[in-house]
């Protein structure tokens, strides 16, 4: 029977090492080996069900891909928004304070149970209120105005000084998670149609580009940090993170439904391109179908994920990895750390350390 690790993959970490031992293990390619020959209504609930983590995102973009490849205009109920703030609260509540202090707090647990938008009934309407007296420990309008004014000032102040239980879970590792990072470049191909076909290109002649992807022969990130409107590249795992709390807050207030972009591209008769700006970054989906209407069956399909582009053996993850110490006692923490700002959606160890940490 096959292991859990090999079937979702795992991240091997090797803090000091050179590129690419420092970061290596790669995901197996399920949707290419999955879908083929299935029914192409099929294909949202086999992708949602393969990334189970991501598995709104999935299947919105599978959903919309195989529409784009029919010529079908159906509308989308707007879900992204809702679905991307859960899995950003998520992040926060429960692998923060695992991956920032090595283990649970009480006080997020309180958080957890409470936040209204976790509920069954899934109502956003008192976020700002349980966001004042649960996570941020001001008003959120505030805090985001003050953000968006001068965005590492902001949250410095605001992690050195708020009473909250998250500023000071993020207080704790500050001096470690303020360190200057390397960025790889923004991910910003959905910003042109044109980008977007090259790269489905590149998706349909190379087997293993999904698997170690490139832009322009370079590697790239994606996250809450990359989205179109934003400008200010991050510079430390502090940025990232700050990152991530300020569009969990940009979601949970008015207007909130206009922050993630998401679309669909039809290539060619048959043949469809669909990208959402979701939790982790930026979700891609491909496919080419056979036949029409409901006897369509996917002869291709390709998923490129925002786990592939960040932790890319070549990638920025694997850059700060390779420039840490092994012998420093802080060193664990250090690559916890950068697990909380980028985010993977699979287990990682370190390697020749007893610690293994799910992510």
């Amino acid at each position: 029977m096959m292991s859990l690790d090999a079937l979702a993959g795992v991240l091997r970490v090797q803090p000091g090492a050179p590129r690419p031992a420092a970061l290596s293990g790669q995901r197996p390619d399920w949707a290419a080996r999955l879908a083929v020959g299935r029914p192409a209504q099929s294909l949202p609930d086999l992708l949602g069900a393969v990334f189970s983590l991501c598995s709104h995102a999935h299947r919105l973009c599978a959903r919309a891909a195989v529409g784009a490849a029919q010529g079908v205009d159906a509308q989308q109920p707007d879900t992204l928004h809702g679905e991307t703030l859960r899995e950003h609260l998520r992040r926060v509540l429960l692998d923060w304070p695992v991956l920032l202090t090595a283990g649970p707090s009480a006080d997020a647990q309180r958080a957890l149970a409470s936040c209204p938008m976790l509920r069954d009934d899934g109502c956003a309407d008192n976020m700002p209120d349980w966001l004042e007296h649960h996570l941020l420990g001001v008003a959120p309008a505030r805090w985001l105005t003050a953000f968006e004014r001068a965005p590492q000032q902001a949250f410095a102040d605001w992690r050195d000084a708020a009473p909250s239980w998250l500023a000071r879970l993020l207080r704790d590792g500050a001096a470690l998670a303020d360190a200057p990072v390397a960025a790889a470049a923004p991910l910003h191909v959905h910003a042109s149609e044109a980008a977007l076909r090259a790269l489905a290109v590149r998706m349909t002649e190379d087997p293993a580009f999904t698997r170690r992807p490139r832009i322009d022969g370079a590697c790239a990130e994606t996250g809450c940090w990359t989205r179109l409107d934003d400008d200010a590249p991050p510079a430390s795992a502090s940025d990232r993170l700050a990152a991530r709390l300020a569009e969990l807050v940009r979601l949970a207030l008015p207007g909130g439904e206009h922050r993630l972009r998401s679309g669909r591209l039809a290539l060619a008769p048959g043949e469809g391109l669909a990208w959402a700006e979701m939790a982790r970054g930026l979700l891609i989906h491909h496919v080419r179908l056979d036949g029409h209407g409901a006897d369509a069956r996917i002869e291709a399909c390709h998923v490129l994920a925002p786990t592939e582009w960040n932790f890319d053996a070549d990638g920025a993850v694997a850059t700060a990895l390779e420039e840490l110490d092994p012998a420093e006692p802080d060193c664990a923490r250090r690559v916890a750390l950068l697990m909380a700002a980028w985010d993977p959606c699979v287990r990682y160890e370190l390697v020749d350390a007893v610690e293994v940490v799910d992510a």
